[in-house]
Parts: structure tokens; C-alpha cells; sequence
């Protein structure tokens, strides 16, 4: 059935295009959506960048006809209107008292779920709004474009295979530790796995661990080695830490709850691989707790940011103690800094950087949207490589969710390519504390 779509303005700043997204529905844009993106349209931030692409094809599409019967968004699509007179409801204001954005919005969804002959829907990316919408009756749904359907089947880059033959296995252990994949029993039925997937192989008596290489269509085993100082402790950091040295591989995530080690891994294999980049960026989203900006806080800019950079530092740090003060490779770590070969700096910053030939961390990458994750990676020039670090039932942005985070939605896309690799890291190794908590609280 053919509904009518009122748009809140969050919906819009998440992304831009979201008009389109929509098939044969209509589209109503509320006149206070106008208003309130009219506070988003200067600034470096993503949102400003939405609000600012918005208004710009606004202006393309606007006609006289726009506030009234509305215009047509293309073929076999719905109309566009902005709806200038629907801003006020007996109903809403007698239940939500205080006259703010989201109860104008919300009136104008409920006037027309009383006027219109079909079927009225509020999108929003609020939660709250959604069930104050709910409870007057209003029908309320979230965006849902560029969400994963289901996180069960989110994919994880590792398997683990038992009961193998063990003749097949012994072969890994000889020179030179490989075998081409049609000679490999996976008892799975067959298949070939996905580019740079990672198996844990068990026989009844033994076990290896190892890697599809899909440029060669080889199984190649893996051996347990440091980088640079740091010792992966289980099976899923080996895997980490493989995909994180593969120059054949630009693009890497990995996830895992606290204390698994996705950011120390990641810093770790920059450290190791430092000779191939000529710098090593470290960065992450400002998201501020309670979703104050962070004007809120004391101080200059610098003393705004330092908390949220602090853990890069931190971890930093623990790749540098594994070092004594007098070794060369402690102090070549604070010159590197000083050179500015290591940065660690805000998300935001950059904007209009070129990234070429770049080892570049995201951390906390799930509190980033869709169109963020798709925005550094078309930054990512020749010899560059990101890796994206996260945990994605971790999130502090008030509009995303485990299923609608960019880090959730790159991995559901980008599964397949060659280009790409993956490892979901379950165990926590930050200590037996740390891992009764994660797990228990």
C-alpha cells in the first residue's frame, strides 16, 4: 500500500539523499525540518555536509506546487511536499506541553493520520520520537536504507573446522606451509570461502591455523610471530594481526567487545609495517558523552579533545613499554611523534586531507554513519591503508544502532571482495578482570 512518509530532520542529516530512498511513497517534509536544518548548514561536520547537499536539492526541485499538491521526484516515484500548515495539534500540545522541533514535527504526522486516507508513517531516527508518535496513535518506523537486516549472519572472517583429515593438515607443516584449495577437505560440503578468510583446522590428534589466500587460491598456514614487541595471545589476534601486515589487503575491520585488543593489534601492525607508509594516522569519532558538544567543557580546544584522544595514547604507550628507556626503539617511537610520522588527532580533522600512502587507524568506527565510513575510504589514495577498529554493541551516537553503525553496514557489503578483510575478535586479553566484567555486567 501506498504510504505518506513524514521525515524528521535527523533522518535527512544521516543521509542526504534519503528522498529517494523511498520507492512510490510520498514524502512530506514538515516546514520545521527547514527551520532546524537551517542550524546545521555551516560547519565541518558531516552534518553540516548533509544539511548543506539537502537544501541544495531542495532548490533544484522546488516549485510553487511544492507546498501545496506537491511535485514529482522522478519516474515511478512518489510526490515531494513541504508541509507549511500542519504545525500545531490540540492533541500533541495537550500531552507534550513544551513547543520544541520534534512535537511540530510530530504534529504535523498526527494531522495527517487524521486527514489522510491512507497510511501516515513518522521516520525518524530518534527513538523517543518514535514512541511519543506510537502513543498518540501515529505509526513510527526507523530509517531503514541502510541497515543490516540481521546481525546473526554478520560475518565474522574466521571458522573453525573439525574432524579433518590429518594427513591434509600434516602437509601445512611442510615447506612451503601451503596447499592449493583444491586440495583441501573443509568437510563444509565445499565452496570456496571468502577472499583472506581464516580457519582454525582440527584433526583428532592436531591442529593449525591458517589462511585462503585468494590471489593464489592457496590455504597457507600461519605462525604465531610478534609485531613489533606485541604477542598475539589467541588464534583471532593471529588472524588480526595477518590481515593487518597483508599489504595485499587496503582495507581491514575488526571487532570485538573491550579489552579484545582491536586497537593495540591495529597500532601494532602499523608499527610493524611503519616502513611502507610514510605515516601513520590515528584517529576517532568525537562522540561526547550525554551528547553535549564539546563546547560543554573547560578549556581550549586542545584540552576539549585530549580525553577522547587519550586511550590512542595509552595504547601507544603499551607498544612502547615493551621496550627498556635506553633501547632505540623506545626513543625512536617519541621521535616519530615529534616528526609527526605518528599522528593521533580527531576524526574531523580530516577533511580535505589526501590519503596517500597511509597507515590510517579508525578507532570507535561504530559511531560512525554509513555515509562517514564511505566518506574516508574514497579518501584512501595509492599505497594507503585503513583499518577500522570497533564494537558494534558498543555505541554512543544517539541515531545509530548495532544494525544501522557504518561499521555493521561496511561489513555486510564489503564481504567478498579481495580487497577486503575481516576478523571478529570474541576473547578479551586485557586481564581476567576485565573479561569476567565484559562478560557478566
Amino acid at each position: 500500500m501506498k504510504k505518506t512518509l513524514v521525515l524528521d530532520t535527523n533522518v535527512i542529516l544521516h543521509d542526504s539523499s534519503c528522498i529517494y530512498q523511498f520507492e512510490d511513497n510520498d514524502v512530506v517534509i514538515p516546514i520545521s525540518v527547514l527551520e532546524e536544518l537551517d542550524h546545521f548548514k555551516k560547519g565541518n561536520d558531516v552534518l553540516n555536509f548533509h544539511a548543506r547537499a539537502f537544501v541544495r536539492e531542495m532548490d533544484k526541485l522546488v516549485k510553487d506546487t511544492v507546498f501545496d499538491e506537491g511535485v514529482k521526484l522522478g519516474p515511478q516515484m512518489g510526490i515531494l511536499k513541504v508541509d507549511i500548515h500542519n504545525t500545531q495539534s490540540d492533541e500533541v500540545q495537550k500531552i507534550f506541553a513544551e513547543d520544541t522541533t520534534d512535537h511540530r514535527i510530530l504534529a504535523t504526522a498526527h494531522l495527517l493520520a487524521g486527514s489522510s486516507k491512507g497510511a501516515v508513517v513518522l521516520v525518524s531516527k530518534d527513538v523517543n520520537l518514535r514512541m511519543k508518535a506510537k502513543s498518540i496513535g501515529v505509526e513510527a518506523q526507523d530509517y531503514f536504507t541502510d541497515k543490516i537486516e540481521s546481525l546473526d549472519e554478520l560475518y565474522t572472517g574466521k571458522s573453525i573446522c573439525e574432524n579433518l583429515d590429518g594427513t591434509m593438515i600434516d602437509k601445512l607443516y611442510e615447506a612451503p606451509y601451503e596447499l592449493p584449495f583444491g586440495e583441501v577437505d573443509l568437510n563444509n560440503g565445499g565452496g570456496t570461502p571468502e577472499p583472506w578468510h581464516h580457519f582454525i583446522l582440527k584433526s583428532d590428534q592436531k591442529s593449525a591455523l591458517a589462511v585462503y589466500n585468494p590471489n593464489m587460491d592457496l590455504m597457507q598456514r600461519l605462525d604465531k610471530r610478534p609485531a613489533h614487541g606485541i604477542t598475539p595471545r589467541n588464534a583471532e589476534q593471529l588472524f588480526a594481526l595477518d590481515i593487518l601486515i597483508n599489504q595485499d589487503i587496503p582495507l581491514v575491520t575488526i571487532t570485538g567487545k573491550a579489552g579484545t585488543g582491536k586497537t593495540l593489534l591495529a597500532l601494532a601492525g602499523a608499527m610493524e609495517k611503519r616502513r611502507s607508509y610514510r605515516q601513520i594516522y590515528i584517529a576517532r569519532p568525537i562522540v561526547p558523552l550525554s551528547n553535549k558538544d564539546i563546547g560543554f567543557l573547560p578549556g581550549d580546544i586542545k584540552s576539549k579533545i585530549d580525553p577522547y584522544l587519550q586511550p590512542l595514547w595509552d595504547n601507544l604507550k603499551v607498544i612502547q613499554n615493551q621496550y627498556l628507556n635506553n633501547n632505540s626503539e623506545f626513543e625512536k617511537i617519541n621521535k616519530m611523534v615529534e616528526d609527526e610520522k605518528i599522528v593521533i588527532a580527531p576524526l574531523t580533522y580530516i577533511r580535505g586531507r589526501s590519503l596517500q600512502k597511509i597507515f590510517f587507524i579508525v578507532d570507535e568506527a561504530q559511531n560512525l554513519t554509513p555515509h562517514e565510513i564511505k566518506t574516508i575510504i574514497t579518501r584512501a589514495g595509492e599505497d594507503t591503508k585503513v583499518v577500522f577498529t570497533g564494537d558494534i554493541y558498543q555505541i554512543d551516537h544517539p541515531f545509530l544502532d548495532s544494525h544501522s553503525n557504518g561499521l555493521s553496514y561496511l561489513i555486510d557489503k564489503f564481504k567478498g571482495q579481495r580487497l577486503y578483510a575481516h576478523i571478529n575478535l570474541e576473547k578479551g586479553e586485557r586481564s581476567q578482570l576485565a573479561e569476567l566484567a565484559s562478560n557478566l555486567l
